[in-house]
Parts: structure tokens; sequence; C-alpha cells
């Protein structure tokens, strides 16, 4: 879905009439091949098998790629510390490290205030022992294994009784890292950084989850609905924790990263993972006027001076609409009509979707 955004993205930028999108994938979801939001699609292998670093470079040569974007954050890891065979602009290799594993991630922010508590459970101390002894309750549950999305093995777990029957659903999980459980908003950050400066800031807020009735917490990985928000603090705590970060590592930053924040009970936001991609909201920005993926494509190919300004003000009412067989639309002032009430379409274009409510009456 975050690759198919980007491009969505760029087929709507300024730069769309010079542009010939390759895309590769490793085809579990075939949907995108036939969408034809690409010129070309090539399937390729895992990026853990032999074979993968040959392709991407046979691929980039056949088709005279000039820039890449990289999404799946263990192929990013993987480049972040070899040479891509075209212009790339990615987070540098040792941050990558960090923030793929979130214990990892954890480890460094401790006792920083930026993310909540948290501890490591073996599966067998769930299910053979007293859970309470290092948990309390309710807390977040979830895998902690590298390039995980969506969510996998995430649980709101009330009781230590929920938890085991959770680690026995899910035996592939040999450990589960344990978190306090935030029940604030749910906030997303993106960062777009050239040579150690932030360009980029957009921010938005997830508000109702695809299929939510179907998981115990009722938070799945992929949202319905969501606005694009301006928040200063949601920058500030992230940028603090990639400057935390840069400095165990002794590097700069590069290329984008997608901070998900929560807010604790008091309503201070905490970090709960970092991203080092674009989320599928990309598109939803690129509809309102902010295009991230064709600003991280201009950085790419050197022309920062291109990129427009750093943050846009968002409209309060907006909002972010998906469903699962429509493109995801995003309304710039948003509101449901009174029973009887009529929404005129405007504008069939993709992006942004104008309507009217007439006030029409049956």
């Amino acid at each position: 879905m975050t690759s198919r955004a980007i491009a969505r993205s760029l087929r709507v930028s300024s730069l769309a009439s010079d542009l010939r999108i390759v895309g590769t994938d490793v085809c579990d979801n075939p949907y995108g091949l036939f969408e034809g939001l690409y010129d070309s699609v090539y399937r390729i292998p895992h990026v853990r098998e032999a074979s993968y670093a040959q392709c991407i470079v046979d691929i980039c040569a056949r088709e005279k790629i000039d820039a890449g974007i990289v999404i799946p954050e263990l192929e990013v890891v993987y480049w972040s510390g070899r040479r891509f065979p075209a212009r790339v602009a990615l987070p540098p290799p040792k941050l990558c490290q960090i923030a793929v594993s979130k214990k990892r991630l954890y480890e460094v922010l401790a006792n920083t205030g930026l993310v909540p508590g948290f501890s490591v459970v073996s599966i067998e101390t769930v299910l053979g022992g007293n859970i309470c002894a290092v948990a309390r309750f309710p807390v977040w549950v979830r895998d902690f294994g590298e390039g995980g999305t969506s969510g996998k093995g995430s649980l709101l777990a009330q009781t230590s009784d929920e938890f085991r029957a959770w680690a026995i659903l899910n035996p592939a999980i040999d450990q589960f890292m344990v978190s306090e459980y935030l029940p604030g908003r749910n906030f997303a950050c993106h960062l777009l950084y050239s040579g150690g400066r932030v360009v980029k800031i957009a921010c938005y807020e997830r508000l109702e989850y695809f299929m939510a009735r179907t998981v115990m917490s009722g938070i799945s990985g992929n949202i319905s609905k969501g606005r694009l928000l301006n928040d200063g603090r949601l920058s500030d705590i992230s940028m603090s924790a990639i400057e935390r970060i840069l400095l165990q590592t002794g590097e700069q930053m590069h290329g984008i990263v997608a901070i998900d924040l929560r807010e604790a009970a008091d309503g201070s936001p905490m970090i709960t993972e970092i991203n080092l991609r674009h989320v599928a909201a990309t598109y939803s920005f690129a509809a309102a006027g902010f295009n991230l993926a064709e600003a991280h494509l201009l950085i790419t190919l050197g022309k920062v001076d291109a990129i427009g300004p750093l943050e846009m003000a968002f409209p309060h009412q907006n909002m972010i609409l998906r469903d699962i067989d429509g493109a995801p639309m995003w309304i710039a002032n948003y509101r449901i009509p009174g029973v009887g009430e009529a929404i005129v379409g405007r504008d069939n274009s993709p992006g942004s979707v104008g309507y009217s409510l007439e006030g029409r009456r049956s």
C-alpha cells in the first residue's frame, strides 16, 4: 500500500509528465501488478535471498533508472550500508539498524521520556510463569521482529489470561515486547531530511481502522479514517528522538522516516516506533498539495531548492477516507450531511475530492 501511495503521489505531482515509474515487488499481493500505477513492475526475490541484489542491479541497468525510492524496511536497511545502483536518499546505516528493531529503539531511548516503559518476555514465561510479575496491566503486547508491519502480533492485553491466550494463538513469536499502554490519540510524523537538515514535516492522526471489530484491541494496522494536522509537539519529539539516535551513532540524517506516536494518559505524546519509509498516508498529503514523494524524489536528484516549504497548514475539518476497493480520498472540509441533505460531487479527478452540501431534500 505504501509503495502504491508513492506511485499515486508521483502521478499527481508537477514532475509527472517526465516520469516513468518502475516498481519491484516480491508479489505476495498481486493486486499492484495489475492496478496500472506503474509503467512496469518486476517480480524480485526477497531481500534475504542471495539473488536479490543482482536482480535489482540488473533492473536498474535495463530500465536506466535515474532515482530509487526504497520502501520495504528490510530493503532500506540492506541498501543503507551498500551502494544502490541508482541515486537514492536513505537514512544512515547505524540508525537503520536501531530503528528497524523496536527493542533496540526502546533501549536507546529508554529513560528519556520519549518512549513508554517496556520489557521483553519469552513465550515460556507467558505460558508458564506469573506474568503479573513483569507486566502491569493493561499492556500493549507485540512482536518486535525486524521489518514487521501492520501490527504483527499486537494486542491490548487487559489481563494475564488474555496475554497467555494470545501467546498460544501466536506460537511463532518466541518473544513478546510488553510496553505501557498509551490510551490517547494515535499519530504519525513524517520527517524528510537532506544532508542533516529537516526539509519536510507532515503529521496526521489515525482515527478509525479497517476491520477493527475483528481484532481484540480494536486497532488494526491500517486506517479507514484519519486527518492531516499541524501539531508542533509531534515534530519536536520526533526530531529529538532522531537527534538522540544520531548522537549515539555519529551519523548525519538523510532521507525519510515516519515516527509513530501515541498520547499517554496525561496527553503527552510518546514514540511507539520509527518507520524507515513513508507510510500509506503519503498520498493524502499529496492530495492536499503537500507532496512528500515528490520532495523525496527531488532531494534524491539533488534539487533541494525546488521542494517548497517545510510545512503546510491543513484545514481543521479535513479528513482522510480509505476504503477496501477504492483509492484513498482527502476531503478538505469534511462533515456528514444531515438526513435528506445531498452531497453533490464537483470534481472526479484524483486527489482532493470536491463536493458541496446543496441542502437538497427528498
